[in-house]
């Protein structure tokens, strides 16, 4: 009778009620709590920090704790249990609402079926909501056996009914599982998006197009199976199609979907490579969900006058990434630091936003990114200024060695500003939150242990099944929120980034030892891209010039050890698991700055360049000007880089040539020259090896958060 009151919205005469059996029955709290909870739906849910305080003094009153659950005596107090789990997950505390969950569904047999399946489906929200898709697989695995289970009893105790009330039971009981299985194939969706499984979940989609017809969350869902597989324009018309004007609003349901709507209309743009159209999109995100927020509150009361539900709706942080990502990408570097320093106060344990904002630093101090974009085709690069006139006419050349180092002197590094000495703190942590690889391997053998310590019930190999239909090595993930966890192949992706960003970062510091290390570390991995094996080879060359290893150098700058440029590895995994992987336009517009060696010829030619100027610090001019020669002869005159010309002027002047070192300036490119021997006293300081090529990374696409919030 008191929870038929409460469901008419009838709170006063159920308070009543629940009055008179405390009087009754002073010391059962089960009383006490339904009180608790038809005063907080009294108050609209907006007394949610009272509601919290409440039911926790009630566990302190039956002088338990969730870990103290051990047996199936502790189940009568499952349902205290499951209100302070729902109320963790409003609040964001979602290991503490996880602990919870995972031990009620220890003891899901006793339970009812209808608490049995609200508690898988809080855990599975769960997980997806902690970017743990193959866990939140093998729960809804075991809520389909649920559901079979929960059909053959229905079925076998119709008979003992009555022919209306049969009737009507099983009216409501289809109601329940035609929902529950809506329910579950867009969690399915879910998790295999962000497992960036297209083809697992292809055959998903269809049935939550069947089950839940032309709604928000299924055009959603649809919407971002497209963009997954690249089919862009097809993404944008199912986003445009939904009727998101119909929606009740972030008050009600928790889901701010105009916010959603913009968000993913900029992810969208971004991978289609229109960069201003994206920021355009976010922005619009960040002014709906700053709306949003304004109807919420001021913000003074963190808990007080908020619909539970409504503590979901903020995005304000997602979104913050998602611009800072998209600035990095169009080349605003300042801006995007902004961004991604106020993200990572949330998100400080994703190894790849502390990546990026190591790359604004990079790209903020880099000083000749003007010319590596226009590909140097003037003397800019070469001649600084003339002084004097006629006679004591003078070239002043301009000086390559000092452009990329700056220091920020008196300021500690620990201070978040855009300098070198913060990016090499952000990719110390990048490197610290990255698994080891023994780890990563002890991890992959041990897959049936982990997976039962999770409270399943089921055996690992069903797990492995449930999860993608693959090995357990391909179910290992590395949560990266909030964008999708990383596979163990993107895992060593990631760290081959890292390791090339640090050695960068550490040649520009003047930290030859380290930058040395991290190049050759890198050079170590298993799988390693073309395009990184290329710059490693070229850091641990500067670095080794640097400390006076000129032979070990000269080994690391062989043409033979280019014979790939590429920008990614491509792993069967994505290929067999997406069609176009998660960032199918990676190689695509501006990305590549023009110096970026294009092929292998053009990549064996940079390094030709710079075992000439190895080659003259070991005074070996003749070898110097071979390789000098050879390079020029690779590739078009117009790639030819600035340092090329100044080592030719050198040589040339070496050589005695002062005339033809003359000419080379003029005109700006190499020129031939006969063999003539340079005196002792006309040798100068040869130039340094030129500039090293600033790391090219995959910027990481935007995570679009499309989850269906639980109601």
């Amino acid at each position: 009778e008191i929870l038929a009151l409460i469901r008419a919205g009838k709170y006063d005469e159920s308070l009543k009620h629940l009055e008179t059996l405390q009087e009754l029955n002073k010391e059962d709290y089960k009383i006490a709590m339904n009180k608790a909870i038809a005063e907080f739906y009294k108050s609209g849910q907006t007394t949610t920090g009272t509601l919290k305080h409440t039911l926790m003094a009630m566990k302190n009153q039956v002088h338990t704790s969730v870990e103290d659950i051990d047996g199936l005596d502790d189940v009568e107090n499952s349902l205290l249990y499951y209100n302070q789990a729902i109320i963790h997950y409003h609040m964001r505390q979602y290991s503490e609402a996880i602990s919870i969950g995972e031990k009620l569904y220890q003891f899901l047999e006793p339970f009812e079926e209808k608490f049995a399946q609200a508690v898988c489906f809080l855990l599975v929200d769960l997980y997806l909501l902690t970017f743990q898709p193959e866990k939140a697989l093998h729960l809804l695995a075991v809520l389909d056996k649920l559901s079979v289970q929960g059909n053959n009893k229905n079925g076998k105790g119709e008979n003992n009914n009555s022919n209306k009330d049969g009737a009507n039971q099983k009216a409501e009981l289809m109601a329940m599982i035609e929902a529950a299985k809506s329910k579950m194939h867009q969690y399915k969706v879910r998790a295999y998006i962000q497992m960036k499984s297209s083809k697992a979940c292809k055959r998903e989609i269809k049935s939550v197009m069947n089950t839940a017809g032309n709604s928000a969350p299924s055009l959603f869902l649809k919407s971002n199976f497209e963009y997954l597989r690249g089919n862009y324009r097809k993404a944008v018309k199912l986003l445009n199609s939904s009727n998101i004007a119909e929606h009740p609003g972030a008050l009600k349901t928790g889901e701010c979907v105009r916010c959603m709507f913009w968000n993913n209309l900029g992810c969208i743009h971004f991978a289609m490579g229109k960069h201003n159209l994206g920021i355009f999109y976010f922005k619009k995100a960040l002014q709906e969900n700053d709306h949003t927020c304004a109807q919420l509150g001021d913000g003074t009361k963190k808990f007080a006058g908020i619909p539970m539900c409504a503590l979901l709706a903020n995005k304000r942080y997602e979104l913050l990434y998602n611009c800072g990502i998209q600035l990095l990408h169009i080349g605003r570097p300042l801006a995007a630091f902004e961004c991604l320093m106020e993200a990572v106060q949330v998100y400080h344990s994703n190894p790849r936003l502390w990546l990026r904002l190591a790359e604004c630093c990079i790209a903020a101090n880099k000083g000749g990114s003007e010319q590596e974009s226009k590909g140097l085709p003037c003397k800019k690069g070469i001649v600084q200024s003339v002084v004097g006139q006629g006679y004591h006419r003078k070239i002043v050349l301009a000086s390559q060695s000092t452009q990329n180092t700056i220091y920020s002197e008196g300021q500690s590094a620990a201070i978040p500003v855009a300098s070198m000495e913060f990016a090499a703190i952000c990719l110390r942590n990048a490197l610290l939150l990255l698994p080891e690889h023994q780890q990563q391997e002890t991890k992959a053998e041990n897959g049936s242990k982990s997976s039962s310590q999770s409270g399943s019930t089921e055996s690992g190999s069903e797990n492995s099944d449930a999860c993608s239909g693959k090995g357990q090595e391909a179910d290992k993930f590395l949560s990266a929120a909030p964008s999708s966890p990383l596979r163990k192949q993107e895992v060593e992706n990631l760290r081959c980034s890292i390791l090339a960003c640090s050695a960068y970062v550490a040649l520009a510091l003047g930290d030859n030892l380290m930058a040395l290390n991290h190049a050759e570390k890198l050079l170590h991995q298993t799988k390693v891209s073309g395009s990184l094996k290329f710059l490693g080879h070229l850091y641990a060359a500067e670095a080794l010039i640097s400390l006076d290893r000129i032979s070990d150098a000269i080994a690391h700058l062989n043409p033979e050890n280019v014979t790939d440029v590429s920008l990614g590895v491509l792993t069967s995994e994505q290929d067999q698991g997406s069609d176009k992987g998660d960032e199918p336009v990676e190689s695509s517009g501006k990305q590549t700055p023009l110096c970026y060696p294009s092929s292998v010829t053009s990549a064996r030619a940079m390094m030709l360049f710079n075992l000439g100027s190895a080659y003259c610090l070991r005074s070996e001019y003749e070898k110097a000007r071979k390789c000098l020669h050879q390079a020029a002869s690779m590739v078009n005159t117009k790639e030819i880089p600035p340092e090329a010309i100044l080592l030719g002027v050198y040589l040339e002047l070496q050589n005695g040539n002062t005339q033809l070192a003359l000419q080379i300036i003029k005109r700006n490119q190499l020129l031939p020259t006969s063999v003539q021997t340079a005196s002792p006293d006309s040798r100068k300081k040869p130039v340094q090896s030129f500039q090293s090529v600033q790391p090219i990374q995959p910027i990481q696409m935007p995570s679009s958060f499309t989850q269906v919030q639980r109601k």
